[in-house]
């Protein structure tokens, strides 16, 4: 537990996998530099809500969505985390049970990627 503490050098790491097997190891990308363990967890989780939602459609079954997430969606995990790392399999059948709201959705709040560079738009004179 007290390795959770600590984040590695450079922060934790969230490896985004493509579950269609359109790569070759199946990792896509790997987003570092998150300060805490629960913000790693916390962006595998919306990124995940998030992926199951794109490949949710009208009408579909609670199945169906699982179907077509494993078809052509995206999975996450905190490298290195061990037991303390959020895991999809722990939620899928509840995310495909409710869509998820904005909120649950919004990983890109807690991307460390994220600059603040496009914030300074709402200063321009109209």
């Amino acid at each position: 537990m007290s390795e959770a503490l600590f984040a590695p050098d450079g922060g934790w790491r969230v490896r985004i996998i493509d579950l269609s097997g359109a790569s070759e190891d199946d990792v896509v990308e790997e987003v570092g530099g998150f300060p805490t363990l629960m913000l790693a967890n916390a962006f595998c989780r919306a990124y995940v809500r998030d992926s199951i939602e794109r490949c949710r459609v009208p009408g579909a079954t609670d199945r169906e969505v699982l179907a077509a997430w494993f078809a052509f969606g995206e999975d996450a995990e905190v490298a290195e985390a061990g037991e303390e790392g959020w895991r999809s399999a722990n939620e899928l059948d509840a995310f495909a049970s409710a869509p998820g709201s904005e909120i649950e959705r919004d990983w890109r709040s807690i991307d460390p990627r994220r600059t603040d560079a496009s914030d300074g738009d709402e200063e321009e004179d109209d």
